[in-house]
């Protein structure tokens, strides 16, 4: 081979092997979550930074994912999400026993190893387009079983259960959670290879989704309850953070807040519950239209953002934790709705945060309920956004995903 052949052929060799390397990383996604999201005092932190964000509740993913014929819909949520700059999604770990064929728990320990295999594609796919998952492990409502299934499996057990509130007391239905705990927090994920414990993707678990009792409105059974199992979660994962699920109802630790409740206690106490060390942030939700139904408008926004305020002013001076603002939506079922309505609404909720976090950080981001998928009619409970077909809102959201980030890049300056 002549010296010319020799560099032609090495020249050529080169140029396809340069093609080859580039081709397989345009097909394989680079990885888009790095380093855990952490708290220090009143901040969200995520490698050393300021961590603030937009984002969602999709609470059906693995429920939807378990027909792997369905799964695109869940990849489409995340595309559009991300397209929007949403950075955190919430959603459910958690299915007990109210649906046979799609069950995550079948009974106490028994896991149905394809609906598994379905959060795992969840997670997966979060990890693909850059976004974090908050992962609730239990429900306070039989949707998806919850409390009521844990207290019909300790009843089928022979446990001598009163109530749906046992669930909080009894040992029984307590190891019982302590398992599911367990078994999430330690799940190796078939398609990413990494126990769900140790991914990056997870931002935060979740006790509970919205924990009430109604035995004891005070607070205090909820308190030992979120003690124990915060410790026990914290025992098998430390390097993730944990909240509880909460409202943000006041209870009995300081009677004087309860006047910024709407007129009831729901048996949990937002600044005692949350005062746990284990507790790495606090949550509320705020629905004015149930919570308030029969006000108006103008009285029900009133609520909301005393309610913000109210917990903002909480978190940071007595719980010196961060507060993320983690449901809310405006229903199409509320009389009187409009589509303009509720982007008001909303405008007028991210607007709050936006301030309240310039005025003194403490607020870490809100997430909308609740965004689904084209085709996904049988899941519309009124709150539903479908964010291709919902151009206003779409553009609502994403504003405040670019306030947001904007804000997280002053704060890092300063930091």
């Amino acid at each position: 081979m002549s010296k010319f052949s020799r560099v032609g052929f090495f020249f050529f060799f080169s140029i396809l092997v340069i093609f080859q390397v580039s081709e397989a990383a345009r097909l394989v996604p680079s990885p888009r979550i790095s380093g855990f999201v952490t708290t220090e005092g009143t901040q969200f932190l995520l490698n050393g930074s300021p961590f603030l964000f937009n984002g969602f509740n999709s609470y059906w993913m693995m429920h939807v994912a378990a027909d792997p014929t369905e799964r695109y819909k869940i990849s489409n949520v995340f595309r559009d999400a991300s397209s929007a700059g949403l950075t955190v999604c919430r959603t459910w770990a958690f299915s007990d026993g109210s649906n046979q064929a799609l069950d995550l728990q079948i009974s106490p320990g028994v896991y149905d190893e394809r609906v598994f295999q379905a959060l795992d594609f969840v997670i997966s796919e979060a990890s693909k387009y850059g976004i974090r998952l908050i992962l609730s492990l239990v429900n306070n409502y039989n949707d998806y079983g919850g409390r009521p299934q844990y207290a019909q499996w300790g009843k089928s057990a022979g446990e001598h259960i009163s109530s749906d509130d046992d669930f909080y007391t009894n040992p029984v239905l307590k190891e019982y959670y302590k398992n599911h705990v367990k078994k999430v927090l330690t799940r190796f994920n078939t398609i990413t290879k990494v126990v769900y414990k140790d991914d990056p993707t997870i931002m935060a678990w979740e006790l509970m989704n919205e924990p009430r009792c109604q035995a004891d409105t005070s607070g205090k059974t909820v308190q030992g309850w979120v003690q124990e199992m915060a410790t026990y979660t914290k025992s098998i994962d430390n390097k993730h953070l944990l909240e509880i699920g909460m409202e943000g109802f006041y209870g009995d630790s300081m009677p004087e807040k309860k006047q910024n409740n709407p007129g009831y206690q729901v048996g949990t106490d937002f600044i005692s519950n949350n005062l746990i060390k284990e507790i790495d942030f606090a949550t509320i939700h705020a629905y004015p239209d149930i919570w308030l139904s029969g006000q108006n408008d103008y009285a029900q926004l009133g609520f909301v953002q005393k309610w913000m305020s109210s917990h903002w002013e909480d978190s940071k001076t007595i719980l010196r934790k961060p507060l993320v603002f983690s449901e809310f939506g405006r229903s199409s079922k509320d009389p009187g709705y409009t589509l303009s309505a509720r982007d008001e609404y909303m405008k007028a909720v991210y607007d709050s945060i936006d301030n309240l976090a310039r005025s003194g950080g403490t607020i870490g981001g809100g997430l909308v309920w609740q965004i689904v998928a084209e085709g996904m009619e049988s899941f519309y409970d009124g709150y539903e956004i479908v964010l291709s077909q919902n151009p206003s809102t779409a553009g609502l959201i994403s504003g405040q995903s670019q306030k947001m980030r904007a804000l997280s890049h002053t704060l890092s300056r300063k930091h």
